[in-house]
């Protein structure tokens, strides 16, 4: 067998397959830990493991540093004396795919059930219930549950302004409740540890993702006002977007608040810092989502309806990450370096050398010149074959037509011929092989392949389709990956 420790897989946990309505850390993930240790592969990548909540994306979370109690596997939970057996039989997902709706009424109740039988007398629990972060978090999510499910902008003002007086007494009347929160941390972090560390044990390493902004209804800024632009109504000044573009003519309005970077420069990027620091105590390596922001990022005002009217302003640079780089040490981050670059984006890549993400998919335009054709993928790189906000190899190929098509193939068979291969173009499903391989032979330092794309699965295989609610975020495999399951392609250039 060849030794492919620059390669990896990008799976989220939830795509895992397993008998409980979304994939967990339970057999299942310690078998796909197998497979790859199985091909001599280096890496798992996965997407942020923080909780989600509406619209249900790993990009939106109550806490940014939060873990999903959904992928909690309950048969662990069992073996902990937590659940008994009959008690198993939660959500079923139809069609293998994530049913969110049930997971959110039927894990929280069998959970709050397994809290019922829990020590919380645990080192590890009492740990969790002294880190400032969950306690903040789990007081969030007790509060919620009070008001309803309620934005904490809705909240009456005395909670909505976190008094200090106010907030204790809650914190004494509602121990039972916050302590739930904080379990479901502390059950996460368990069986997260042990896979992690299994992984580690067999040469895999696993790639984070670290979304760059936070959800408005968060602990974060509940709890941290003052690092982000909010009105003195604790509602949100500015928010995050990008500008129109060939895409969308009115540019995209995501809503996150943005940062007030002076006022985390004035603490020496103090939250960003104990961001950065659990993350890497989660992660091997991180991927920095919308690298960009970091130098110029996009703001409008709250009120707007639109991205059209928002403003360039100017990011944190590399003042940011020396204060990251001083209190931590050297990290293994990836930039995210995909959209609009300019001139100062460019600058702080080299200033800091992060490599670069470069996606295949994007590479057969017809232009010699595109960054992410083979031949212009330097070694400083991470080489994709797409990102879980791309349809799949297959997919895409499947919807070309006409010119498209005769450009794509056009410039696939040229970039076939500069890497002296031979591959025959036979029909779609052989054109995203020839992808796929040429990936595998770019020069990037590491590749890494969504799984759907080892499959050849199509476009009903897709992750995300930005902009879109309702059928994202529930891709899952039917079973555990085998060998047998992989791309021709890959097996002829890795099986050794």
């Amino acid at each position: 067998m060849n030794d492919n420790k620059d390669l990896g897989i990008l799976l989220h946990v939830s795509s895992l397959p397993g008998p409980y309505g979304i994939g967990t850390m339970g057999k299942e993930a310690y078998a796909f830990v197998d497979f790859l240790s199985g091909l001599h592969l280096g890496w798992w990548q996965v997407l942020p493991l923080v909780q989600t909540g509406f619209g249900d994306s790993p990009y939106q979370s109550a806490y940014s540093g939060s873990g999903n109690p959904y992928l909690i596997d309950l048969k662990m939970l069992q073996e902990e004396g937590l659940l008994q057996k009959r008690e198993l039989a939660c959500c079923r997902s139809l069609k293998n795919a994530v049913d969110y709706g049930c997971l959110f009424r039927e894990k929280y109740a069998i959970l709050r059930r397994a809290f019922s039988r829990f020590d919380r007398s645990a080192p590890d629990f009492c740990a969790l219930k002294a880190d400032n972060g969950f306690r903040g978090y789990a007081l969030f999510m007790a509060l919620k549950e009070a008001h309803g499910g309620a934005s904490f902008d809705t909240w009456e003002r005395r909670y909505k302004y976190a008094h200090r007086n106010t907030l204790a007494k809650f914190w004494r009347e509602n121990q039972d409740e916050i302590d739930f929160w904080l379990f479901a941390q502390c059950e996460f972090l368990r069986q997260w540890t042990a896979l992690k560390a299994y992984a580690n044990e067999k040469g895999v390493r696993i790639i984070g993702d670290l979304p760059l902004y936070v959800a408005y209804d968060s602990a974060d800024v509940w709890l941290h006002p003052d690092l982000f632009k909010l009105n003195a109504d604790r509602s949100p000044e500015k928010v995050a977007g990008v500008p129109p573009d060939y895409f969308s003519a009115t540019g995209q309005l995501w809503g996150n608040p943005v940062y007030c970077w002076k006022a985390h420069a004035r603490d020496g990027y103090a939250w960003w810092i104990s961001r950065m620091k659990q993350a890497f105590g989660l992660y091997d390596a991180v991927r920095l989502d919308h690298f960009r922001g970091f130098d110029r990022y996009f703001e409008i005002d709250a009120a707007e309806k639109t991205a059209q009217n928002g403003k360039w302003r100017q990011g944190p640079g590399k003042a940011l990450f020396d204060a990251i780089g001083s209190a931590l040490g050297p990290l293994d981050l990836i930039a995210e370096d995909l959209g609009e670059m300019d001139e100062g984006v460019l600058r702080l890549l080299e200033e800091t050398g992060f490599p670069r993400m470069k996606v295949i998919e994007f590479a057969f335009d017809g232009n010699p010149d595109n960054p992410h054709l083979p031949k212009n993928i330097g070694k400083n790189c991470v080489c994709y074959t797409g990102t879980h906000d791309n349809d799949t190899l297959y997919g895409y190929v499947k919807s070309l037509r006409g010119k498209n098509l005769r450009v794509f193939r056009e410039s696939l068979e040229t970039a076939l011929r500069e890497q002296s291969l031979s591959f025959p173009l036979a029909d779609k499903k052989s054109m995203a092989e020839a992808m796929l391989l040429l990936a595998l032979k770019s020069r990037a330092a590491r590749k890494i392949i969504p799984a759907q794309d080892l499959l050849l699965l199509d476009g009903k295989a897709r992750m995300n389709t930005p902009a879109t609610l309702g059928e994202n975020w529930k891709f899952r495999l039917k079973k555990t990956l085998s060998v047998h399951d992989l791309a021709a392609s890959f097996l002829t250039e890795f099986r050794g």
